[in-house]
């Protein structure tokens, strides 16, 4: 079994000494990882718990999956690799403004300077 763990459903006021503390009880602890939202610079409500062995990572498991933390009924499970995106790619299509496609940057309905009258 996996050794890492995906933590979901979190609250925002979880903190990693919260969650070192709990899950330190399901056995030895390698890394905890709680994820923050680059634009809120807030937690985003999951973290990844590293245990020593699986052995602990299926204990932590059995223990913590569905428990209420800070009035919230918490997920665990093994986590899942990450999927590998296309390189080169940005979300959200092309242009850097969330929309497909090129854009005309000029303004001005997309006429070009030839046909603006004075």
């Amino acid at each position: 079994m996996n050794t890492k763990l995906y933590v979901g459903n979190l609250s925002f006021d979880t903190s990693e000494s919260q969650l070192r503390e709990m899950f330190g009880q399901a056995g030895a602890i390698r890394s905890v990882t709680i994820p923050m939202d680059r634009a809120t610079d807030r937690p985003r409500g999951f973290a990844f718990v590293e245990m020593e062995t699986g052995a602990d990572a299926l204990n932590a498991i059995k223990m913590f999956d569905g428990k209420e933390v800070d009035g919230r009924t918490i997920r665990v499970s093994e986590a899942r690799p990450p999927e590998q995106r296309s390189g080169g790619e940005r979300r959200g299509g092309g242009g850097g403004f969330g929309g497909g496609g090129s854009r005309d940057r000029r303004g001005g309905g997309g006429r070009d300077r030839r046909d603006r009258r004075f």
